[in-house]
């Protein structure tokens, strides 16, 4: 039996694989949603040393850095498959959301973000003042 491959499509899987694509990356995949008035987020990271996460924010970007360590050279490895190394991933947050809230936790390999929705973004009602601007008329 004659098989046909292509190289680079061979490339692309692999590197799907081991790299993860924009819509799912391997080495960070995450959950989001909104729960009330907050959004919560998060990340697998299985294996990771909690001493080697880091989180920052700039503006409205949260970036979470994360390094898993490299496997032992002497070992002869059957599958490779989890990332090794520094590896980080950035989040974009709306406008909306109060940056200088947000609670981290880090607990069998998930970081779990909750980020609250900012006062100012929260629905609100608005009093109408009521007056009387009836004026009298001089005759």
């Amino acid at each position: 039996m004659l098989m046909r491959t292509d190289p680079f499509r061979d490339l692309d899987r692999l590197t799907q694989q081991v790299f993860g694509t924009a819509a799912r990356p391997a080495a960070m995949p995450m959950d989001a949603w909104r729960q009330g008035e907050e959004f919560v987020v998060e990340l697998d990271l299985p294996g990771v040393d909690p001493e080697s996460l880091d989180l920052d924010i700039e503006r409205n970007v949260v970036t979470v850095r994360a390094s898993r360590p490299e496997l032992d050279s002497n070992r002869e490895m059957l599958a490779a498959e989890r990332p090794r190394g520094v590896f980080s991933r950035q989040l974009f947050l709306g406008e909306n959301l109060d940056t200088d809230r947000i609670s981290a936790d880090y607990a069998d390999g998930v970081l779990r973000l909750v980020i609250p929705v900012a006062e100012k973004a929260k629905p609100r009602k608005i009093e109408i003042a009521r007056t009387n601007r009836q004026q009298a008329i001089d005759v």
